[in-house]
């Protein structure tokens, strides 16, 4: 499916080339610009179509019915909820807990951007956190994935027909999963921080629990990929290794508690867990620019001069990823799209302008710029270049196709994601067992369900876009697309 691990691509560009691609960037959007609340607004909506569980009377999303009410009764747990990551039927928890630490970093910096769907964003937040204290209950265990993948992907079935295996796998003291906790924790952490004041009891309740899942994770090391090879690769195998996950995780209890342990643990091992490595790679299973970014606050601030290597880190990765920079470690399509290799490429479009929006507002308070070589990347800058991206998403490229269903009036309309793809339950009441989809899979027809704010794996690096469901790499959207896009959108609907 659409899941593979980052491959960073070389790129080189003339700065010329680049100051043209900066300042002429297409406009080719009737009415030469975007409605990025409207963009919003469906980027959360999305959450809706993709959740597991019991639905609420709220639910928006119609077409969705309720699905795998009975998760997690093979091990006597209530494991139901969370999100479904794609286009299939299973909740892969390493993605998910990255999800929702991505929608939470969303609120924290650019909810105050969100007017009226901030309380949707939030809803979207508990959706996961509700579920992830579920996985987490018991002590130095985590369950990490509902669902046998291989069971799965051979069928075509709604969630709401699910008859394939319920598998529970989970890690524990003798198979440890440092990488999958690490990031459970960070998203607990990261979470406590939005409920904070919104619900102090549900906030504290979720940073005790993530404190007590960080220290599973530090206390008993190891991938969950070694412990849990067959079930999770090559699905969400963790190929670049689990020390970036305890210091994501460490990060955030630090932002979250400002508790001295925290900040002597990221400093003592920032060397040991390789803070260094790989600086230009964040998404799922890489953290390494994430963390620089996040801590780089700090030492913008002023306030933590021991962190100074990781804003290091975090100015190295900006320049790495310039347009216009020799030795650019990130490719763009003629259209002006960030590429990299590996398949599902808005993850790395989504994840890597996040980083831009971020940094560049950290350094405008610190009235800071980055330095590269000769030249250098100013706050406005970077915020140019997220917005060229959200742009390109939302229309502006050669295709003149918006990447999100249902933005634009031109968008995919074969998505690979089973239950957009099926008839729902109140259009088709009788079941429509595994193969029996397989017809609605190969149709060449549109997905009977519009997955309204569903963004997909994107075009390739030629900027051609196919519109077929059985391509998944290109048309899968995943939850790990959307969470960073809702801060983008957010930003950029007070900022247009």
């Amino acid at each position: 499916m659409a899941r593979k691990p980052l491959i960073a691509f070389l790129g080189i560009f003339r700065v010329t080339a680049f100051l043209l691609w900066i300042l002429l960037p297409f406009r080719q959007v009737i009415g030469g610009g975007h409605d990025y609340h409207d963009a919003l607004r469906k980027s959360i909506l999305f959450f809706e179509g993709q959740r597991s569980g019991k639905l609420p009377p709220d639910q928006r999303v119609k077409w969705r019915s309720d699905s795998a009410l009975h998760d997690g009764s093979a091990v006597g747990r209530d494991l139901t909820g969370g999100y479904y990551d794609a286009g299939d039927n299973i909740k892969f928890g390493f993605p998910m807990a990255f999800t929702t630490t991505l929608l939470s970093w969303s609120i924290i910096d650019f909810g105050r951007n969100m007017g009226p769907e901030l309380k949707n964003a939030v809803k979207a937040v508990k959706w996961a956190t509700d579920y992830l204290l579920k996985v987490t209950a018991v002590p130095n265990v985590v369950y990490v994935q509902l669902g046998d993948a291989y069971s799965d992907h051979n069928c075509w079935e709604r969630p709401e027909d699910m008859d394939t295996m319920r598998t529970v796998y989970k890690i524990d003291g003798s198979h440890p999963g440092s990488d999958v906790a690490g990031e459970t924790a960070a998203a607990l952490a990261a979470a406590s921080i939005v409920f904070r004041s919104r619900d102090p009891a549900y906030s504290r309740l979720l940073l005790n629990r993530a404190v007590r899942v960080f220290d599973f994770a530090d206390s008993h090391r190891g991938a969950y990929s070694n412990s849990l090879h067959s079930a999770v690769c090559p699905f969400y195998c963790d190929v670049n290794g689990y020390q970036d996950e305890l210091l994501w995780g460490a990060v955030w209890l630090h932002k979250a508690t400002r508790r001295r342990r925290y900040r002597e643990y990221i400093v003592k091992n920032e060397v040991i867990l390789h803070a260094g490595d790989t600086i230009n790679e964040f998404g799922w299973d890489n953290k390494h620019a994430g963390i620089n970014v996040l801590i780089s606050k700090e030492v913008l601030m002023g306030r933590a001069e021991y962190f100074e290597s990781f804003k290091h880190n975090a100015d190295g990765f900006i320049c790495s990823v310039l347009p216009g920079i020799s030795h650019s470690q990130v490719q763009y399509s003629p259209g002006g799209l960030i590429f990299k290799a590996g398949g599902s490429n808005m993850q790395h479009v989504t994840s890597l302008s996040f980083l831009f929006l971020a940094y560049s507002n950290y350094l405008s308070h610190a009235n800071k710029v980055v330095p590269c070589g000769e030249k250098t990347a100013s706050p406005a800058l970077l915020k140019q270049l997220a917005k060229r991206q959200v742009d390109y998403i939302l229309g502006d490229n050669p295709l003149r196709m918006s990447y999100m269903v249902g933005y634009g009036p031109r968008y995919p309309r074969r998505i690979h994601h089973r239950g957009s793809s099926l008839p729902s339950v109140q259009a088709h009441p009788a079941r429509i067992r595994c193969k029996e989809g397989s017809r609605y899979f190969l149709s060449p027809n549109a997905n009977p369900n519009v997955h309204v704010g569903a963004v997909v794996g994107g075009p390739n690096v030629t900027d051609a876009f196919p519109d077929s469901r059985p391509l998944f790499q290109e048309s899968e959207p995943t939850t790990y697309i959307n969470a960073p896009l809702v801060g983008l959108l957010a930003y950029f609907s007070a900022h247009p």
